[in-house]
């Protein structure tokens, strides 16, 4: 009943998803009204920075800039998780994920994982320095040393990002 009153508002939008057997599932997700609901100032200040340092440095200069974050976080994780299993591994990287904002939701198995971002911390930033989102993969697949195939993209029109991750036999000892 809320969710058909917050489609009347314009606030969601839903679509059918079919996952195997059984009655398809409906799978929501807010639109820009719903999303400007929430508060992302901080969105304002980056892009702002970005487009300064875009003007200044060109644009290469801030995605560098972004992808020397990435770089950092990676750095600064694979230490924390050095000596863990894949999957404690990957667990980790999605409470991580899901601290700074990405709702992140991990189901693993053997020698594989999904891990799903259900939120975009930062859209307005993705939207305008789409490079963020391959640099974003390449993080994925530094911390887990795993190979990372992305098969969900928000950017694309999906309700969350997907990344599809699977430890060889080498990574499954490491």
């Amino acid at each position: 009943h809320h969710l058909k009153e917050l489609e009347a508002a314009g606030l969601v939008s839903y679509h059918r998803e079919h996952r195997g057997v059984g009655a398809p599932a409906f799978s929501y997700r807010l639109t820009a009204a719903g999303e400007s609901m929430f508060p992302r100032r901080y969105q304002e200040t980056l892009t702002g920075l970005l487009d300064q340092v875009v003007q200044r440095d060109g644009r290469q200069a801030a995605v560098a800039l972004l992808e020397a974050h990435f770089a950092e976080l990676a750095h600064r994780l694979k230490a924390e998780l050095a000596g863990r299993s894949p999957t404690e591994r990957l667990y980790a990287l999605g409470r991580v994920l899901s601290d700074e904002g990405y709702m992140a939701e991990v189901r693993a198995g053997a020698g594989e994982g999904i891990l799903t971002e259900h939120n975009c911390a930062i859209p307005a930033v993705a939207e305008r320095f789409p490079e963020l989102c391959a640099a974003e993969a390449r993080f994925v697949a530094q911390v887990l040393g795993a190979d990372v195939e992305r098969r969900g993209h928000m950017l694309s029109g999906c309700s969350h990002c997907e990344y599809h991750v699977r430890f060889g036999p080498t990574q499954e000892h490491a």
